[in-house]
């Protein structure tokens, strides 16, 4: 025991002498300076610092294995266009929905995509809006039914069909029976890319000066009215012109019109065609739901990361939503307004109806016979309509 005692002593003190002499001097020594210094001091076999193979760099202290991995990321330029609405945007739901395209494109993309709005004609004067699309006049357009060209009739069927399909089955059609697929077909032959972008409710079937009881009433009177409807019209005797709704106002003024169609009560309200025409008649059976496209030049659309694609087409989708709702909303407030105002709201007697509907079903099959594509997509259209009438009819009150 004494002898172990004697042999820890012994080492303590061998352990703080050797601390003091020799290790603690090394411990307080600088280090060099420079790399002559470190050379100097380096055996003969060594090799120099400059030749040594090269460590890795040093990790900052703020460094992560999640910040190593992640590549370097380029923003994307932001993708700007110009797009002309056919539609001033004051005009409650028409003008509304093309405005909302331009606020909500910047909001889902985050700042990432920029569709400037332009009032009708800021861009293109006097010129076919499909057109000025197709060779790069402008990147975009909002368009509705009138606007499509004259010469491809198949195109007025994805804006809105006499006697035809309401909003649900007309959607139904388009996603799911074929429309969609007909449309790109379309759009592809004009260099364009077109995108459902907007939805209008019911519309009036138009302002008239005097009431209407015979088909023999529509015989020489002159009215506002566009696309597959006027041409129905025009089939009983009467004469349609076209007009946009800035003129419409002043035609029925001066009596160079005797009556004038143009859109549902809330917007038909803001153009004060009740001022001028008292008789305000329903349904509106030249279009019982109206398609909005936006219309994208193709060069433009193909440059559209898919990202972008799918935001776009996400925004349009919420804007059919969104007019679907608001339209509907707000007709009901809008004709009470009317007849407070001593409008004369009226049904379409039966017999006019009926005449109506036979014209119809005649320039149908009329233009089938003379435009393939047309013939296409009426017939894709009429066999879907025929299906979905089971669903229609359980469905309905």
């Amino acid at each position: 025991m004494r002898n172990a005692v004697i042999g820890i002593v012994v080492g303590l003190v061998v352990g703080v002498v050797l601390g003091v002499s020799i290790i603690s001097p090394r411990l307080n020594a600088s280090l060099p300076d420079t790399a002559a210094q470190i050379a100097a001091d380096l055996p003969p076999d060594s090799t120099p610092p400059s030749e040594a193979p090269a460590a890795a760099a040093p990790v900052p202290p703020t460094a992560t294995a999640e910040s190593l991995l992640a590549p370097a990321i380029t923003p994307d330029p932001i993708v700007r266009w110009r797009m002309e609405s056919a539609f001033a945007s004051t005009l409650p739901q028409l003008g509304a929905q093309a405005k909302r395209i331009e606020t909500e494109i910047w909001r889902v993309s985050a700042g990432g995509m920029e569709i400037a709005f332009n009032e009708p004609g800021s861009l293109v004067q006097g010129k076919d809006m499909v057109s000025a699309v197709t060779d790069g006049t402008v990147d975009a357009a909002f368009i509705a039914p009138e606007s499509w060209p004259a010469d491809i009739p198949a195109l007025q069927l994805f804006g809105a069909v006499p006697f035809g399909p309401r909003a649900e089955e007309y959607l139904a059609w388009l996603y799911f029976g074929g429309g969609e697929k007909l449309l790109n077909g379309l759009a592809e032959g004009l260099g364009v890319q077109v995108v459902i972008c907007g939805l209008v409710s019911p519309e009036g079937a138009g302002w008239y000066r005097r009431q209407l009881t015979t088909v023999e009433d529509l015989k020489g009177l002159r009215v506002r009215m566009t696309g597959l409807g006027a041409r129905v019209m025009n089939r009983l005797g009467a004469e349609t012109v076209t007009l946009n709704e800035g003129e419409i106002f002043h035609a029925l003024e001066t009596g160079a019109i005797d009556a004038a169609e143009y859109s549902m009560p809330a917007i038909d309200v803001q153009l004060g065609l009740h001022r001028m025409a008292r008789n305000y008649y329903f349904p509106g059976w030249h279009q019982p739901a109206t398609l909005l496209a936006l219309v994208v030049n193709k060069a433009r659309w193909t440059e559209l990361k898919q990202v972008q694609r799918s935001q776009l087409r996400a925004v349009c989708g919420d804007n059919v939503r969104h007019g679907l709702a608001e339209g509907e909303a707000s007709q009901y407030r809008a004709l009470l307004n009317l007849t407070k105002e001593g409008v004369t709201v009226r049904r379409w007697p039966r017999e006019i109806l009926s005449k109506l509907s036979k014209a119809w079903n005649e320039v149908a099959r009329e233009t089938a016979k003379s435009d393939k594509d047309f013939a296409k997509v009426w017939k894709s259209l009429d066999r879907f309509r025929k299906d979905y009438a089971v669903w229609r009819d359980l469905g309905s009150q």
